[in-house]
């Protein structure tokens, strides 16, 4: 095996990258590695990156929008400084033997490698993450952590551990291409970059994931009350309990919510708890019940109110519409 060469220095030459792209991946995950680099060769008016398209076999990838992207297999691709891994679904279809042991034969070569999405669970797989820390997206982090108990799992959005580099999901994947970019051009240059896409903030390694969006609404207090909930969606704190926890009052608490995010802390909580619940119906074989069980329902029956009051249907009509194959 070669010395990993420390691609996180300031260095003219340009970073040699090969993008492994699979079947299913997001568009915005593809995009946030690419853009990036094509961004920061723009301003720099010279190839700070070059990069070559990758996939599994001969066959394109085909994205989930439908768009099909040619590139060299990974069989063929005998060296890089960088492999970037863009993953989305059915991983355990792409995690092949020959495309693990491609990994392994990039790694061993001295390359970085990253993922993005579900890009971390492959690279798990083939063992590269063995000994490192590393997030994936929030939805699987817990089973990401059982599976690989060898691995530091983070709930960060995106982490760096020596040559290996994760991201949980696209944005993050903006904001560890910019980590990159100023590593090796400057924190000005990187800040330029994002610029372009009128990015404004560029969160380090070790910056929380969140469930919901728009964490510019929360202030301190809220955003804390908020991580709170989401930490024990199957045990559901009262409000007086998290107001402890924070060191606050539970009618602060709610003069808050109601400032900030124009709702009760008990709605939000609600919500959070919800949204968990369709994800299971949807993404997951998991019974109801147990569903039920781990978004904080005590019955099945007030399961059964909450979730079709919020979803227009029940948990077992939606999980019956999204497993019937579509019309011809």
């Amino acid at each position: 095996m070669k010395s990993a060469k420390n691609i996180l220095q300031p260095e003219h030459r340009a970073l040699k990258c090969a993008l492994l792209v699979l079947d299913d991946c997001n568009t915005l995950s593809f995009a946030a590695a690419v853009d990036p680099m094509r961004a920061a060769n723009r301003l720099a008016d010279r190839h700070a990156f070059d990069w070559d398209y990758v996939t599994a076999t001969d066959a394109p990838a085909r994205l989930t929008c439908g768009l099909m992207v040619p590139g060299l297999p990974l069989a063929r691709l005998e060296t890089c400084d960088l492999l970037i891994v863009v993953a989305g679904f059915q991983l355990a279809r792409h995690a092949t033997p020959s495309l693990l042991a491609g990994l392994r034969r990039i790694a061993a070569s001295g390359a970085t490698l990253a993922g993005i999405d579900g890009g971390p669970w492959l690279l798990a797989e083939a063992g590269l993450l063995d000994g490192h820390a590393a997030t994936t997206h929030w939805e699987d982090l817990d089973n990401f952590a059982s599976r690989f108990p060898a691995i530091d799992v983070r709930h960060d959005r995106f982490a760096v551990s020596g040559n290996r580099l994760t991201s949980g999901g696209a944005m993050p994947a903006i904001e560890m291409m910019l980590h990159i970019i100023a590593a090796r051009h400057g924190a000005g240059f990187a800040a330029r970059v994002a610029g372009l896409f009128l990015y404004e903030g560029a969160p380090q390694p070790g910056t929380p994931q969140r469930r919901t969006g728009a964490p510019h609404r929360h202030n301190k207090l809220t955003a804390r009350a908020n991580a709170l909930m989401e930490a024990a969606l199957d045990e559901p704190l009262s409000l007086a309990e998290i107001a402890e926890t924070l060191g606050t009052s539970p009618r602060t608490l709610q003069q808050q919510f109601r400032l900030r995010l124009g709702t009760t802390p008990q709605d939000h909580y609600l919500q959070l708890r919800l949204a968990e619940a369709r994800r299971l119906v949807t993404d997951t074989d998991m019974p109801l019940m147990e569903v039920a069980q781990a978004t904080g329902f005590t019955s099945q029956s007030s399961f059964a109110r909450a979730f079709r009051t919020q979803n227009g249907q029940s948990a077992r009509d939606l999980r019956q519409a999204r497993t019937q194959p579509a019309a011809p």
